[in-house]
C-alpha cells in the first residue's frame, strides 16, 4: 500500500483528503506543520508528500527545498490557494513535482497522486558509480575517471536522471517534467542549452562519448560509449 504524508494545517481539509485517499487504497499519515513534517520524512519511508504551502510555522516550499538539499527525492504535490502562474512556477522550481491550486476536486487530487506514483521508481542511493562516472549527489559533485566535473546543480540532476536510465531515449518532455518539474512545455530551448553544457563537461576531447543526442527524439546515456 503506497504511503502518503499529508502536511495540511486545516483539519477539515486534511480529513477530507485523508478519507478520499484511504478509500483509493493509500495509507495516509497527517502532519500539520513544517517541523513535524520534516521529522516524519526523516524517520519514515514515504512514497509521496502532499504539502500545503501556507503552514503555521513556515512555507511548505521551504520544507520541500530542505528535503531536496538533503538528497531526498520523494515526489511532492503542492497544494495552495496561491494559484497564479508565478506561484505555480515558484512551487515547481522549489522542488515540487506538481502543483494543485485550491479549491480543487478530490477526484483530481487522487488522479494527480496516481500520476506521480506511476513515475519510474528510482533507487534512492546518493552515490552512483557507473562505468567511469562517480556521482556524489549529497556533496553535489562528480568525476569521470578521476577527472573532476565542474557541474552546476541542474547539470548534476540531469546527469543523475540520465545515468539511471542507461540505453533509453530520454525525451525533452521527460526532462522538462522530471528534472525541471514543468507540467507544461515552455517555448524555449532550455533543455538543449543545459544538455549542451553537460555533454561538453562529461565528454571531453578524446574520451568515449557517454551522452548521445538522438536527432529529433532526445538523449541517451550509453556506458559503452
Amino acid at each position: 500500500m503506497p504511503r502518503i504524508l499529508l502536511i495540511e494545517d486545516d483539519a477539515g481539509t486534511a480529513n477530507e483528503i485523508a478519507l478520499e485517499l484511504a478509500a483509493s487504497g493509500y495509507a495516509v499519515t497527517h502532519r500539520t506543520n513544517v517541523a513535524e513534517a520534516l521529522a516524519a520524512v526523516r524517520d519514515a519511508d514515504v512514497d509521496l508528500l502532499i504539502v500545503d504551502r501556507q503552514l503555521p510555522d513556515g512555507e511548505g516550499l521551504d520544507l520541500i527545498a530542505r528535503m531536496r538539499a538533503e538528497g531526498r527525492r520523494t515526489p511532492a504535490l503542492v497544494l495552495s490557494a496561491l494559484g497564479s502562474l508565478d506561484d505555480r512556477v515558484r512551487g515547481l522550481r522549489a522542488g515540487g513535482d506538481d502543483y494543485l491550486p485550491k479549491p480543487f476536486a478530490l477526484v483530481e487530487l487522487v488522479a494527480r497522486v496516481q500520476a506521480l506514483l506511476r513515475r519510474p521508481n528510482e533507487t534512492r542511493e546518493n552515490r552512483l558509480i557507473v562505468g567511469p562516472l562517480d556521482l556524489d549527489l549529497l556533496a553535489g559533485r562528480g568525476t569521470r575517471a578521476g577527472r573532476a566535473l565542474d557541474l552546476l546543480p541542474r547539470e548534476l540532476k540531469l546527469l543523475d536522471y540520465l545515468v539511471r536510465r542507461p540505453g533509453r531515449i530520454v525525451t525533452r518532455s521527460m526532462l522538462l517534467q522530471d528534472v525541471w518539474g514543468y507540467t507544461f512545455e515552455p517555448n524555449s530551448n532550455v533543455v538543449d542549452v543545459h544538455m549542451g553544457r553537460l555533454r561538453r563537461k562529461v565528454d571531453a576531447d578524446g574520451e568515449p562519448q557517454l551522452i548521445r543526442n538522438v536527432r529529433g527524439q532526445g538523449y541517451v546515456f550509453d556506458i559503452a560509449g
